[in-house]
């Protein structure tokens, strides 16, 4: 378990089926603009088959997605991921999403913080890449406010909903996660 401030990082269970569902469902309209799988129609067998997926992709490595749930309450409240490594050059992508009731009360920043330590410290990784459509203006925030580095727009980078679309790259070294987390008291995963 990883613990990020008053969230807690996890992998799914099969029991947290039905509140990723409902979760899915309250977002169709935030989430769903940028993410296709989040729709209306989302159901407990969608997320059974991610959370098989996550699990698979887990064991062999390819991919590290965790369930994000309030501490307290342990209500669910989005989910996040490291995944498409680069063996070879050493980084992979960071990825977070935020059920709709629960925007703009931090939980998308500890996760950036606390994934971003395993991958640097646990993984052993170089970097660490979020990428952005151009016009998600809160993700763009939120990456900012992170601490990581804009680098560039990146053309035709993402596919929503079937179109190519540009994206901005910004990337975390861990000598910027730990200035960030120094900083901010951010969370240190024990």
């Amino acid at each position: 378990m990883q613990a990020a401030s008053h969230f807690v990082l996890r992998p799914f269970v099969e029991s947290d089926a039905v509140s990723f569902a409902e979760a899915v469902r309250e977002s169709g309209a935030s989430v769903g603009k940028w993410m296709s799988w989040a729709h209306a129609g989302y159901t407990d067998s969608d997320a059974l088959s991610w959370f098989s997926h996550c699990a698979q992709e887990r064991a062999n490595g390819a991919s590290h997605e965790f369930g994000i749930f309030d501490a307290q309450s342990r209500c669910f409240v989005g989910g996040c991921g490291l995944n498409q490594f680069n063996a070879l050059n050493g980084f992979c992508n960071l990825g977070y999403w935020v059920r709709e009731s629960w925007h703009r009360r931090g939980a998308a920043s500890a996760a950036i913080q606390t994934l971003s330590r395993v991958a640097f410290s646990e993984l052993q990784l170089g970097r660490v890449e979020i990428v952005v459509a151009a016009d998600n203006a809160p993700s763009l925030a939120l990456a900012a406010k992170s601490g990581a580095l804009r680098e560039c727009l990146a053309r035709n980078r993402l596919k929503v909903h079937g179109k190519f679309t540009d994206a901005y790259v910004f990337s975390l070294v861990p000598e910027s996660s730990a200035q960030s987390l120094s900083q901010t008291g951010g969370p240190i995963p024990t």
